[in-house]
């Protein structure tokens, strides 16, 4: 705010009332704007804070049954203090039956490209996966019921609508997604802590010991993240975080069924 002088007054020209009425008016502005931008980072620290949380015990302290819910509430959480922030059509939980229709193109392509691939030799051992070892219920429970509820919905929650989102409205919706996409990559850092032990291939390929376990995250780190990028271009064309968790269905319980049905 600016403060009248001795003398001010009616006899002041135009350009004393242009200048008061900026240097008043400026610090007004500024002090609307800030506590948008508080609540902005406060909302994504919270976000973040319960992510991290969340990946340290969904992996290394929850038992596997409570897996599902506790995934499922960690969703609802983040999506209660998103709402603070942006709203639903900016997380794309809108256009239902649109993203219908490209989720399931893209589980029909994906279940495609993944039965390619089995045909292949060079990609056929890729299948072979010790993570999948288990019986018939087993299998029922990964590719029905833990991967589509358990991962695929709290991970394109998270990362496909709510940070996104949050961070379209400081940095546009490009660079919005790819900082979102460099938290999905950091978020498999600890599944992927053992990947050459549980996968021959990721072991032939990148080696064992401890530069293994460095190229397996870093591969695991890299490769989710320019995933991420792609699953966000296909949440913003198709205006839907549906289609995504479809498509997240389609790539991880379609590979767990055919890793399955290989190393029976």
């Amino acid at each position: 705010m600016y403060t009248l002088r001795a003398g001010d007054g009616a006899d002041d020209g135009p350009a004393d009332g242009l200048t008061d009425s900026l240097t008043g008016t400026l610090p007004v502005v500024a002090n609307d704007a800030r506590p948008e931008r508080t609540r902005w980072g406060t909302t994504v620290a919270g976000v973040l804070v319960v992510l991290a949380v969340a990946n340290v015990m969904s992996n290394r302290v929850i038992p596997g049954w409570a897996y599902v819910p506790w995934n499922l509430a960690v969703a609802a959480v983040i999506v209660w203090l998103a709402r603070r922030t942006v709203t639903d059509e900016q997380m794309g939980f809108t256009q239902w039956r649109r993203g219908a229709a490209w989720g399931l193109t893209l589980f029909v392509l994906t279940a495609g490209v993944l039965l390619l691939g089995l045909l292949m030799p060079a990609f056929n051992e890729m299948f072979h996966d010790r993570r999948v070892e288990g019986g018939v219920w087993t299998w029922l429970y990964q590719a029905f019921i833990r991967i589509p509820l358990g991962t695929a919905v709290l991970e394109e929650v998270a990362f496909r609508a709510v940070l996104p989102a949050l961070f379209a409205l400081r940095w546009g919706v490009l660079r919005g997604c790819t900082v979102a996409s460099v938290w999905f990559g950091l978020w498999h850092v600890l599944p992927a802590w053992n990947l050459s032990e549980v996968n021959p291939v990721a072991e032939r390929l990148l080696g064992d010991g401890v530069a293994g376990q460095i190229a397996g995250l870093t591969f695991a780190v890299v490769g989710t993240m320019v995933a991420g990028l792609w699953w966000c271009w296909i949440r913003y064309r198709s205006g839907s975080v549906l289609a995504t968790i479809i498509g997240h269905v389609a790539s991880n319980s379609v590979a767990y069924t055919i890793a399955f049905l290989v190393n029976r």
